[in-house]
């Protein structure tokens, strides 16, 4: 950070994009080896932070006016990403039908003053919360959301009409930071289940590349046939993949003497800074080496607790760092970079999902 008179500070980060950068830089370098794993198997997570009017929901792509072009030059993440994923599906799909089958679902929330809410499934406030939703864990300690909707789709343009109902649905509000602000954090996802034929290892194979493991059978190989069908290779069994995106928009950090924010505004503001807070003391936790082992605070907030396996559990995680170049916001632009260069610390020990 150059130019202010109080100080200077160096952050290290994996790409720096400037005003001047195209949405397919940040697409390309960043976005796209996550999709390449997720549609290996593998749970992916796009977070982006910053303060109010930074950008994020521009960079994500979920705007009302955003295109569903992958190619227009304005296009976010989100768009660029379910074409992508469509892309390599259909194109597996079509050389190996009898062998791979898929589907895919999408699911949308927001959570505001604390409370969960269905954009796809709007429903009323009720004393077990908005609409019977809620955050728990399974057998298996990951974390689900339970009576949230899943709609079905079958192509990228279903998944964007998608993406527009719940945009539409979402709250925002003028503040005089910044004219259309997202007044709750939002999380759009994208569900795929595969499943793929695997056949039996010949006599000759390495048995080195013996999985173990799988579904309790021991002679299945990890290296996978493309061609491979139960006509070709009857010998073998159906191995099923279910893997997570989930694209983060988190609503601005806010400093109510410079948004003004009265009423409800203001009740919004203290809400989402709270939220922010407590995913910057988890950040903090997993992030420090020192504290390794410590309580991971996740339940000081639904959005730590929705998060809690892309933070610190089973998931590629990217965090976009959104900030302005104004010196007017020097203080909230080193809290950001501070955040994320906390957040950058943090690693996760990711496994496919089978």
């Amino acid at each position: 950070v150059h130019g202010h008179p109080v100080s200077e500070k160096a952050f290290t980060f994996d790409y720096v994009y400037g005003q001047n950068s195209a949405q397919y830089e940040l697409y390309d370098d960043c976005v796209a080896p996550l999709v390449s794993k997720f549609v290996e198997g593998f749970n992916a997570t796009v977070l982006a932070y910053g303060q109010t009017g930074s950008g994020k929901t521009y960079s994500m792509g979920t705007a009302l006016d955003s295109t569903g072009d992958a190619e227009g030059c304005t296009s976010g993440i989100v768009q660029r990403a379910v074409r992508s994923i469509f892309d390599y599906l259909h194109s597996k799909s079509e050389k190996n039908p009898a062998g791979f089958q898929y589907s895919i679902a999408v699911s949308f929330l927001e959570l505001y003053n604390e409370e969960l809410v269905d954009l796809l499934n709007p429903r009323r406030s009720s004393p077990g919360g908005w609409g019977g939703l809620s955050i728990r864990e399974n057998s298996e300690g990951a974390i689900v959301w339970s009576g949230v909707r899943e709609e079905n789709v079958r192509n990228a343009d279903e998944i964007l009409r998608c993406l527009q109902k719940g945009t539409l649905c979402r709250t925002t509000a003028s503040t005089e930071m910044n004219t259309t602000s997202s007044r709750s954090h939002a999380i759009f996802s994208v569900i795929l289940r595969q499943q793929k034929w695997q056949p039996r290892p010949h006599e000759n194979d390495d048995p080195n590349e013996l999985l173990e493991g799988l579904e309790g059978d021991l002679d299945f190989v990890i290296t996978e046939n493309p061609y491979a069908n139960p006509i070709t290779h009857p010998d073998g069994q159906w191995v099923h993949l279910t893997s997570k995106f989930h694209f983060v928009d988190l609503a601005g950090s806010e400093r109510l003497k410079k948004t003004n924010a009265a009423g409800d505004r203001k009740k919004e503001g203290i809400s989402i800074n709270q939220g922010l807070l407590a995913l910057g003391n988890v950040i903090s936790v997993l992030g420090d080496e020192s504290k390794r082992g410590m309580h991971v605070p996740y339940r000081d907030s639904k959005l730590t607790r929705m998060l809690q396996d892309s933070l610190g559990g089973n998931s590629q995680t990217l965090m976009l760092a959104c900030v302005s170049p104004s010196d007017f916001n020097y203080g909230e632009t080193m809290s950001t970079l501070n955040y994320a260069n906390r957040a950058r610390n943090i690693r996760n020990r990711v496994l496919i999902n089978q």
